[in-house]
């Protein structure tokens, strides 16, 4: 029997161009760090999340309003035994009409239960897919986790002020 990769599907009440474009706005649904461009077939880039997550990706089909496929190029996750898990996977979105609505099928395939990061992987993967993208597609803006600083980039603190002993409240 076959193992079966991670998969979810969903459905919009959005056109299958508008669902393209979402997903096309990675920055816009998936956590992390984001380097390059993520429109394009052929672009490459990359997804980091603090020294947790690191992972290499290539547009490798680019089907307007049906398909978009990424191949891991490189990856490192900190948290299972084989870092390199992720390494030649590849992470699909499929876009049909289903009715009068628009389905996003998504698919890590290579994630499957028997590897390490599979209970991990599909847990993030099920909330980025079904809750931050869909947002985004939905009502606009998706629901990523905030960016980290840069390294040596100052956080900026608002104290509260401080009240004087006999100032009067």
């Amino acid at each position: 029997m076959k193992s079966q990769n991670y998969s979810t599907a969903f459905t919009v009440d959005r056109t299958p161009e508008e669902v393209f474009a979402a997903i096309n706005n990675v920055r816009g649904w998936w956590s992390g760090n984001i380097e390059g461009n993520t429109n394009k077939l052929g672009d490459e880039w990359t997804y980091r999340y603090k020294d947790i997550h690191y992972s290499k990706q290539k547009i490798t089909e680019l089907v307007p309003g049906k398909k978009v496929v990424w191949l891991v190029l490189d990856s490192y996750l900190n948290f299972i035994e084989d870092k390199s898990e992720w390494n030649g996977t590849k992470i699909t979105f499929e876009i049909g009409k289903k009715g009068d609505k628009t389905e996003v099928r998504f698919a890590h395939l290579g994630l499957v239960p028997e590897v390490e990061c599979y209970d991990a992987c599909s847990n993030a993967w099920g909330g980025y897919v079904n809750s931050s993208l869909r947002t985004l597609i939905t009502k606009g803006k998706g629901q990523p986790n905030r960016k980290e600083k840069a390294v040596g980039e100052k956080k900026t603190v608002k104290a509260k002020p401080i009240k004087k002993k006999n100032q009067k409240q």
